[in-house]
């Protein structure tokens, strides 16, 4: 059984770092892609970082060089460490699953935790 949990969300001032944690239940390192995802109010939800079941990394290109996502696969968590943060940062993240073969669909989802960052 599938289960996300996210935390480390607070609220920063711009210029902070956070470290952004996802206990995932079920996780299956060589079957499953592990992503994040942020939506600010009133945005849509946009995707930030994932990682695939080869343990690829990747970061969306407004990112890159401030956001590191990164998986410990002995505890089943998934990380997005985030510096140099700005206002426009500010939203819920989430982070998901998939089966990597099964297209691009996000299916399972953590309830998401609260990022703020202020001037």
């Amino acid at each position: 059984q599938v289960a996300l949990r996210e935390s480390g969300g607070a609220s920063v001032q711009s210029g902070g770092s956070l470290n952004l944690s996802c206990v995932v239940s079920g996780y299956i390192y060589n079957v499953h892609d592990l992503g994040w995802f942020r939506q600010g109010l009133g945005q849509e939800r946009e995707e930030v970082a994932m990682i695939a079941r080869d343990g690829f990394p990747s970061v969306a290109d407004s990112l890159k060089g401030r956001f590191t996502i990164s998986r410990d696969l002995r505890k089943s968590t998934l990380y997005l460490q985030m510096n140099s943060l700005k206002t426009e940062d500010t939203g819920m993240y989430y982070c998901a699953l998939r089966r990597s073969d099964a297209g691009s669909t996000w299916p399972y989802w953590g309830q998401g935790t609260q990022v703020t960052v202020s001037a």
